[in-house]
């Protein structure tokens, strides 16, 4: 499993296959369950992650206890949940695990311990984090702008296999749109796709 992060990192640094192991000798993994929870709306986040299998749903529940899908992180990406500019440094997210998964998990607390051990994780995790959040950035003005339609079709374009992967009322709740508009989505892409063929 640790090649995936070994891959992962190698785009972000020139250092060979041999530096990258050793630098990732230590780093710690878990597997945790389908249905874990590895974080609670309101609780402090003390670990970030970075997904070498399986995959995270990231969510809020409203004053109405309605729940709203912020995101699905799957294999090579991480989720870092910053609260820095909240006023109480509690998450306003719960992270759920949706499949069996497979983590690097880090220690919030002892972060920045474990860049001066290792100056050039600083600068990796600084280069992820600019590239995460360019398109994170991109990705939200895209779906600002697009119509429900428009947000299927790029979802199909960039991350088909959460079609399968995610209970469906999940995928439309993260498409802004109810589960009943997903579905006559899904019958008329399925119908244009047939005229195409």
């Amino acid at each position: 499993m640790k090649d995936v992060l070994i891959q992962y990192m190698k785009r972000f640094t020139d250092m060979s296959d041999e530096e990258c192991e050793r630098l990732t000798a230590d780093v710690p993994i878990a597997t945790f369950p389908k249905g874990t929870i590895l974080l609670h709306q309101g609780d402090m986040p003390t670990k970030c992650y970075f997904v070498l299998s399986g995959c995270i749903r990231q969510y809020k529940v409203d004053e109405e206890g309605n729940e709203h899908t912020v995101d699905f992180i799957t294999e090579e990406q991480s989720i870092t949940i910053l609260t820095k500019h909240q006023s109480d440094g509690r998450s306003p997210y719960s992270l759920s695990c949706l499949e069996e998964c497979c983590l690097v998990v880090g220690d919030l607390a002892t972060e920045q311990q474990q860049y001066e051990m290792n100056p050039i994780f600083e600068a990796m995790t600084r280069d992820m984090i600019e590239e995460d959040m360019g398109t994170m950035r991109d990705e939200f003005a895209e779906f600002m702008s697009s119509s429900p339609e428009e947000r299927y079709q790029a979802l199909m374009e960039k991350r088909p296999d959460l079609v399968h992967r995610v209970p469906q009322y999940q995928l439309a709740s993260y498409l802004g749109i109810t589960p009943e508009s997903l579905s006559r989505i899904k019958k008329r892409a399925m119908r244009h796709l047939r005229i195409v063929e």
